[in-house]
Protein backbone atom coordinates (compact mmCIF):
# COMPACT_ATOMS: atom_id res chain seq x y z
CA UNK A 1 0.00 0.00 0.00
CA UNK A 2 1.93 2.66 -1.75
CA UNK A 3 1.06 6.58 -0.58
CA UNK A 4 -0.06 7.08 -4.02
CA UNK A 5 -2.57 4.43 -3.51
CA UNK A 6 -3.36 5.25 -0.11
CA UNK A 7 -4.44 8.81 -1.20
CA UNK A 8 -6.13 7.31 -4.20
CA UNK A 9 -8.28 5.02 -1.81
CA UNK A 10 -8.76 8.10 0.56
CA UNK A 11 -10.01 10.09 -2.25
CA UNK A 12 -12.66 7.12 -3.26
CA UNK A 13 -13.95 7.16 -0.25
CA UNK A 14 -14.08 10.96 0.73
CA UNK A 15 -16.60 10.95 -2.57
CA UNK A 16 -18.38 7.63 -1.90
CA UNK A 17 -19.09 9.55 1.94
CA UNK A 18 -20.03 12.98 0.01
CA UNK A 19 -21.97 11.27 -2.38
CA UNK A 20 -24.60 9.50 -0.14
CA UNK A 21 -24.32 12.35 2.31
CA UNK A 22 -25.42 14.51 -0.86
CA UNK A 23 -28.41 12.04 -1.39
CA UNK A 24 -29.27 12.01 2.37
CA UNK A 25 -29.47 16.05 2.07
CA UNK A 26 -31.98 15.99 -1.11
CA UNK A 27 -33.77 13.62 0.24
CA UNK A 28 -34.70 15.00 3.85
CA UNK A 29 -35.00 18.52 2.08
CA UNK A 30 -37.59 17.10 -1.46
CA UNK A 31 -40.60 17.27 0.23
CA UNK A 32 -40.14 20.85 1.87
CA UNK A 33 -39.41 21.94 -1.66
CA UNK A 34 -42.14 23.81 -3.58
CA UNK A 35 -43.62 21.77 -6.00
CA UNK A 36 -43.03 19.02 -4.63
CA UNK A 37 -44.64 18.66 -1.94
CA UNK A 38 -47.46 15.62 -1.98
CA UNK A 39 -46.11 14.33 -5.03
CA UNK A 40 -44.75 10.80 -5.46
CA UNK A 41 -41.27 12.24 -5.66
CA UNK A 42 -41.44 13.44 -2.06
CA UNK A 43 -42.91 10.39 -0.99
CA UNK A 44 -39.72 8.39 -3.00
CA UNK A 45 -37.65 10.94 -1.34
CA UNK A 46 -38.85 10.41 2.25
CA UNK A 47 -38.32 6.91 1.60
CA UNK A 48 -34.75 7.14 0.50
CA UNK A 49 -33.87 9.13 3.45
CA UNK A 50 -35.96 6.87 6.16
CA UNK A 51 -33.32 4.27 3.94
CA UNK A 52 -30.59 5.65 4.83
CA UNK A 53 -30.84 6.80 8.27
CA UNK A 54 -31.75 3.41 8.82
CA UNK A 55 -28.60 1.92 7.35
CA UNK A 56 -26.13 4.79 8.79
CA UNK A 57 -24.90 2.32 11.48
CA UNK A 58 -24.14 -0.25 9.63
CA UNK A 59 -22.39 2.18 6.43
CA UNK A 60 -20.56 3.62 9.39
CA UNK A 61 -19.34 -0.20 10.21
CA UNK A 62 -18.53 -0.81 6.31
CA UNK A 63 -16.68 2.22 5.71
CA UNK A 64 -14.58 1.94 9.43
CA UNK A 65 -13.79 -2.16 8.83
CA UNK A 66 -12.67 -0.84 5.12
CA UNK A 67 -10.36 2.06 6.39
CA UNK A 68 -9.12 0.09 9.27
CA UNK A 69 -7.80 -2.75 6.92
CA UNK A 70 -6.48 -0.05 4.33
CA UNK A 71 -4.57 1.75 6.94
CA UNK A 72 -3.68 -1.66 8.35
CA UNK A 73 -1.71 -2.85 5.11
CA UNK A 74 -0.48 0.58 4.77
CA UNK A 75 1.29 0.02 8.26
CA UNK A 76 2.71 -3.37 6.98
CA UNK A 77 4.28 -2.16 3.85
CA UNK A 78 5.66 0.57 5.92
CA UNK A 79 7.44 -1.64 8.40
CA UNK A 80 8.54 -4.05 5.42
CA UNK A 81 9.66 -0.84 3.85
CA UNK A 82 12.09 0.48 6.89
CA UNK A 83 13.04 -3.48 7.71
CA UNK A 84 14.15 -2.85 3.84
CA UNK A 85 15.89 0.44 3.91
CA UNK A 86 18.28 -0.46 7.02
CA UNK A 87 19.37 -3.57 4.96
CA UNK A 88 20.37 -1.30 2.40
CA UNK A 89 21.96 0.61 5.00
CA UNK A 90 23.97 -2.51 6.26
CA UNK A 91 24.76 -3.26 2.63
CA UNK A 92 26.33 -0.02 1.85
CA UNK A 93 28.52 -0.40 5.25
CA UNK A 94 29.79 -3.91 4.20
CA UNK A 95 30.62 -2.46 0.27
CA UNK A 96 32.19 0.48 2.48
CA UNK A 97 34.32 -1.57 4.14
CA UNK A 98 35.50 -3.94 1.80
CA UNK A 99 36.50 -1.08 -0.24
CA UNK A 100 38.92 0.56 2.45
CA UNK A 101 40.72 -3.04 3.10
CA UNK A 102 44.02 -2.85 1.43
CA UNK A 103 44.20 -7.18 0.96
CA UNK A 104 40.35 -8.15 1.22
CA UNK A 105 40.29 -11.82 0.80
CA UNK A 106 38.12 -13.70 -1.32
CA UNK A 107 36.16 -14.37 1.60
CA UNK A 108 35.66 -10.74 2.40
CA UNK A 109 34.53 -10.71 -1.41
CA UNK A 110 32.12 -13.68 -0.52
CA UNK A 111 30.44 -11.56 2.14
CA UNK A 112 30.33 -8.64 0.41
CA UNK A 113 28.36 -9.86 -2.62
CA UNK A 114 26.23 -12.10 -0.71
CA UNK A 115 25.19 -8.63 1.33
CA UNK A 116 24.56 -6.75 -2.00
CA UNK A 117 22.39 -9.82 -3.85
CA UNK A 118 20.52 -10.50 -0.52
CA UNK A 119 19.24 -6.74 -0.68
CA UNK A 120 18.29 -6.86 -4.16
CA UNK A 121 16.09 -10.06 -3.74
CA UNK A 122 14.49 -8.59 -0.24
CA UNK A 123 13.24 -5.77 -2.37
CA UNK A 124 10.71 -8.32 -3.98
CA UNK A 125 8.92 -8.55 -0.63
CA UNK A 126 8.90 -4.73 -0.86
CA UNK A 127 7.98 -3.61 -4.84
CA UNK A 128 7.61 -5.34 -7.81
CA UNK A 129 9.22 -4.58 -10.96
CA UNK A 130 7.91 -1.18 -13.08
CA UNK A 131 5.89 -2.10 -15.76
CA UNK A 132 5.54 -5.91 -15.05
CA UNK A 133 2.85 -7.73 -16.75
CA UNK A 134 2.20 -11.49 -17.19
CA UNK A 135 4.24 -11.61 -20.28
CA UNK A 136 7.19 -9.01 -19.73
CA UNK A 137 9.60 -8.88 -16.33
CA UNK A 138 9.52 -5.06 -16.44
CA UNK A 139 12.06 -3.12 -14.95
CA UNK A 140 14.02 -3.38 -11.40
CA UNK A 141 12.64 -0.44 -9.49
CA UNK A 142 15.97 0.79 -7.57
CA UNK A 143 18.89 0.45 -10.52
CA UNK A 144 21.44 1.99 -7.96
CA UNK A 145 21.66 -1.55 -5.91
CA UNK A 146 22.68 -3.18 -9.40
CA UNK A 147 24.78 -0.54 -9.83
CA UNK A 148 26.78 -1.08 -6.33
CA UNK A 149 26.90 -4.87 -7.71
CA UNK A 150 28.26 -3.56 -10.40
CA UNK A 151 30.99 -1.97 -9.19
CA UNK A 152 31.74 -4.16 -6.67
CA UNK A 153 32.44 -7.21 -9.16
CA UNK A 154 35.18 -4.84 -10.72
CA UNK A 155 37.43 -5.44 -8.04
CA UNK A 156 37.18 -9.39 -7.12
CA UNK A 157 40.31 -10.27 -5.69
CA UNK A 158 40.14 -13.47 -7.90
CA UNK A 159 40.57 -11.07 -11.06
CA UNK A 160 44.12 -9.79 -9.65
CA UNK A 161 44.98 -7.10 -7.89
CA UNK A 162 43.61 -3.74 -7.50
CA UNK A 163 45.40 -0.08 -7.02
CA UNK A 164 44.78 1.87 -3.85
CA UNK A 165 43.20 4.61 -7.20
CA UNK A 166 40.83 2.09 -8.27
CA UNK A 167 39.18 0.60 -5.11
CA UNK A 168 38.47 4.29 -3.58
CA UNK A 169 36.88 5.02 -7.23
CA UNK A 170 34.55 1.69 -6.79
CA UNK A 171 33.97 3.30 -2.93
CA UNK A 172 32.86 6.57 -4.59
CA UNK A 173 30.90 5.00 -7.01
CA UNK A 174 29.26 3.29 -4.47
CA UNK A 175 28.42 5.95 -2.15
CA UNK A 176 27.02 7.95 -5.33
CA UNK A 177 24.37 4.93 -6.13
CA UNK A 178 23.24 4.96 -1.97
CA UNK A 179 23.00 8.37 -2.25
CA UNK A 180 20.85 8.37 -5.52
CA UNK A 181 19.09 5.53 -3.59
CA UNK A 182 18.56 7.61 -0.50
CA UNK A 183 17.08 10.12 -1.83
CA UNK A 184 14.05 8.64 -3.59
CA UNK A 185 13.50 5.71 -1.44
CA UNK A 186 12.72 7.32 1.59
CA UNK A 187 10.07 9.85 -0.20
CA UNK A 188 7.69 6.83 0.78
CA UNK A 189 7.98 6.98 4.44
CA UNK A 190 6.68 10.89 4.61
CA UNK A 191 9.92 11.85 6.89
CA UNK A 192 9.34 15.54 8.53
CA UNK A 193 11.83 17.72 9.51
CA UNK A 194 12.14 17.08 13.41
CA UNK A 195 9.99 19.80 15.97
CA UNK A 196 13.14 20.22 17.99
CA UNK A 197 16.25 20.11 15.58
CA UNK A 198 19.63 20.93 16.38
CA UNK A 199 21.04 22.42 13.37
CA UNK A 200 24.29 24.79 14.51
CA UNK A 201 28.04 22.47 14.77
CA UNK A 202 29.50 22.07 18.14
CA UNK A 203 26.01 21.94 19.97
CA UNK A 204 26.55 21.55 23.27
CA UNK A 205 24.45 20.47 26.34
CA UNK A 206 22.53 23.68 27.79
CA UNK A 207 21.27 22.58 31.03
CA UNK A 208 24.09 22.83 33.94
CA UNK A 209 24.50 20.26 37.12
CA UNK A 210 22.10 20.71 39.65
CA UNK A 211 18.96 19.50 40.58
CA UNK A 212 15.80 21.54 42.28
CA UNK A 213 15.95 22.37 46.59
CA UNK A 214 12.91 19.70 46.51
CA UNK A 215 15.28 16.95 45.13
CA UNK A 216 18.00 17.73 46.91
CA UNK A 217 15.82 17.34 50.15
CA UNK A 218 14.76 13.94 49.54
CA UNK A 219 18.58 12.92 48.78
CA UNK A 220 19.35 13.69 51.96
CA UNK A 221 16.00 12.37 53.66
CA UNK A 222 16.93 9.16 51.74
CA UNK A 223 20.87 9.63 52.59
CA UNK A 224 19.74 10.14 56.22
CA UNK A 225 17.77 6.59 56.14
CA UNK A 226 20.52 4.73 54.53
CA UNK A 227 23.37 6.08 56.93
CA UNK A 228 20.91 4.61 59.79
CA UNK A 229 20.88 1.18 58.85
CA UNK A 230 24.07 -1.18 59.27
CA UNK A 231 25.08 -2.98 56.48
CA UNK A 232 28.19 -5.01 55.70
CA UNK A 233 31.48 -3.03 55.01
CA UNK A 234 29.65 0.28 54.68
CA UNK A 235 32.51 2.37 55.61
CA UNK A 236 34.65 0.92 52.75
CA UNK A 237 31.75 0.55 50.26
CA UNK A 238 30.99 4.35 50.78
CA UNK A 239 34.49 5.03 50.16
CA UNK A 240 34.69 3.28 47.38
CA UNK A 241 31.26 4.84 45.58
CA UNK A 242 32.34 8.54 46.76
CA UNK A 243 35.71 8.24 45.36
CA UNK A 244 34.17 6.97 42.17
CA UNK A 245 31.41 10.28 42.20
CA UNK A 246 34.13 12.48 42.58
CA UNK A 247 36.84 11.14 39.62
CA UNK A 248 32.63 11.82 36.98
CA UNK A 249 31.81 15.11 39.06
CA UNK A 250 32.71 17.85 36.28
CA UNK A 251 35.70 20.00 37.16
Amino acid sequence: MTRSKLDRTLRRTYVVLGVILAISVAAKLAPRIPGLEGTQAARFATDIYDYLKDMSLVLVTVVAAYLANVFQKRSKFIERLEEEWRGIVRTKSALFAFCEKANPSPDDYLAAFCRISETIDNMRVVYANVGETDELIGLYPYAPLHDMRRALQTIDPAKGGVSPEERKLIRDAILQAFYALRESFLVELDIGEPDNPIIPHAARRRKQPGATRRAQRLKEKQAATYTSHPAPRRAEIDELLGQLRTREEPA
